[in-house]
């Protein structure tokens, strides 16, 4: 039988079964509480979620810890005879995450006040980051990518610099990172080919809850690209929000809120959009070749939910990305040489560049989760559909001469031309076509297997993870570049019978292929509260 049919018919059987899941949406919280004026551990100190009947207390040696509400903003308040009572906010927290908080309390007789030490949320070899304090820092982009570096070691910027939405890790290629969006996996165009034709990248840090980051060594639930991963989660908001940004380098939107549908409570239509507008025209001006840039980039993305029921919930994910780039080159000059022979490249242009990039995706997922304490388990079910229209148009003639420059300091006329050493002509045509396509079907599983240890104060379990995944892609690829070389009147290389081009590109490929990809994981996570915490993770891929 036809391997897709098998798989189709794998999936309609899935979604017909009755379903039981449930992901376990807690986040954990462990610290130590110590004496503000001695240093010493403060054991016995009630540790609580305010307005919660959640609660712990502190172990002989200070330590504590204590599961918390995920994807939600609460209060942890410290308490004990003889300090003062010590309030914490703490800010949403990714599910399965988990954070570190020690706190030094005050005594009552002292003017000291709490001291509050967070570390960075991390887990299962990524690092998790909220978005509100990201927003803080300063880019000339825009782009989420831009501010990986901040966060990670290994992380880069590409080689268009500030410019680009590329990135780098540990040295790799730009497209060996994986990008995930409320677990939809994000495609990026093909036809790049220097930093300033780069446009917005596809996360939009208004629409972002919380990001998770990982240089290396990743799980294996993750894809076979070997960089690096980030896992984006976008908001599932509660109340009516909105936001505008302007700039001389663009301008931003977002309006989020939330609906109830019906006479049910939980029933809600969650609606999340935002709007992004770019140029980077007045940066661009500053290259060493002059000349008008026009860069002109906008995208419009939403992501919408709503609740069929306590347990079973849908969601859309849309965006259009529009990216046109129009550049006609004047001039260039690029100095080089020794501190005693200085050259200079002067080039005059005639022509224009156009690319225009067009790429559209649509999701839609279905969650089930039902509410389950014991041994709770999850099921979903996504698919998507992702198009790029990408175009390059290269009509480009370049006249240069190559000078020299007086280099002695002395002289009257330093930093001025005083030899032409050679002219020439340059030549580019570029007419490169992409039209890429790529579906997507999978199933992600999880459950969670509650054991119990012989220790009275220790908690055990395994956390299995598994998905199934079919991919098609169809790409047509057209190229068509060459470049012609002419130096002092003769054609580079030169033929005295005819005329060659220095270079030439011509191809037309057709392709089209299906994947198969499935991985297993399982995740062994033992915990003493008054002592340590192990984790183990084993996963397996395969692909075909």
């Amino acid at each position: 039988m036809n391997p897709t049919r098998v798989l189709l018919l794998f999936f309609a059987c899935l979604i017909g079964a009755v379903l039981h899941a449930q992901e376990d949406k807690k986040a954990s919280v462990s610290g130590l509480v110590t004496d503000a004026n001695t240093g010493n551990p403060v054991d016995y100190a009630t540790i609580y979620v305010q307005g919660t009947n959640i609660a712990t207390e502190s172990a002989v040696n200070g330590r504590y810890s204590l599961s918390v509400p995920a994807g939600k903003d609460f209060v942890l308040v410290f308490t004990r005879i003889g300090f003062k009572e010590s309030p914490v906010t703490v800010k949403a927290l990714p599910d399965r995450s988990r954070i570190q908080i020690d706190v030094q309390m005050a005594p009552l007789d002292s003017d000291l006040e709490i001291i509050v030490t967070e570390s960075r949320i991390e887990g299962a070899g990524m690092v998790r980051e909220g978005v509100e304090q990201l927003k803080l820092i300063p880019t000339t982009t825009g782009n989420l990518e831009s501010l990986l570096p901040h966060i990670a070691l290994g992380a880069s910027t590409g080689t268009g610099g500030e410019l680009s939405s590329q990135y780098n890790v540990r040295g790799g290629n730009y497209d060996e990172n994986l990008v995930y969006v409320n677990d939809f996996e994000i495609y990026r165009p093909q036809l790049i080919r220097a930093g300033q034709q780069e446009g917005l990248s596809f996360p939009n840090i208004d629409l972002i809850r919380d990001l998770s980051f990982s240089s290396g060594g990743f799980e294996a639930r993750y894809g076979d690209k070997l960089s690096s991963v980030l896992d984006i989660k976008y908001k599932l908001p509660d109340s009516l929000k909105a936001s505008v940004g302007f700039s001389l380098l663009g301008g931003s939107a977002h309006v989020e809120g939330s609906l109830p549908v019906g006479k049910n409570s939980f029933r809600k239509f969650r609606y999340l959009v935002g709007a992004r507008y770019k140029t980077t025209r007045y940066l661009l001006g500053t290259l060493d070749v002059e000349g008008e840039y026009t860069p002109n980039f906008t995208d419009l993305q939403a992501y919408l939910t709503y609740d069929i029921s306590h347990d079973l919930q849908i969601g859309l994910l849309g965006n259009l990305n529009r990216s046109m780039y129009r550049f006609s080159p004047s001039t260039r000059s690029t100095a080089f040489g020794l501190v005693n022979f200085a050259l200079q490249l002067y080039t005059v242009f005639e022509g224009q560049e156009v690319d225009d990039f067009t790429t559209g995706m649509g999701g839609i997922s279905l969650t089930y989760l039902p509410d389950k304490k014991r041994n709770p388990f999850f099921l979903k079910f996504l698919a998507s559909d992702f198009r790029s229209d990408e175009n390059e148009r290269f009509d480009i003639n370049g006249d240069y001469s190559l000078r020299q420059i007086e280099s002695s300091l002395g002289s009257g006329e330093f930093g001025e031309v005083v030899a032409e050493l050679g002219v020439g002509t340059q030549q580019q045509y570029v007419r490169n076509y992409l039209d890429l396509r790529t579906w997507n079907l999978e199933h992600k599983g999880g459950w969670e297997i509650q054991t119990s240890p012989t220790a009275s104060e220790a908690t055990a379990s395994h956390f299995l993870q598994w998905s199934v995944k079919y991919q098609r892609e169809s790409i047509e690829d057209r190229i068509n570049e060459w470049e012609r070389l002419d130096s002092a009147g003769y054609s580079l290389p030169n033929d005295p019978d005819q005329l060659l081009l220095f270079s030439v590109l011509k191809t037309r490929n057709t392709l089209l292929s299906s994947r198969i990809s499935a991985y297993l994981q399982n995740t062994y996570t033992y915990r003493d509260d008054a002592r340590h915490e192990w984790r183990l993770s084993v996963g397996v891929r395969a692909s075909s």
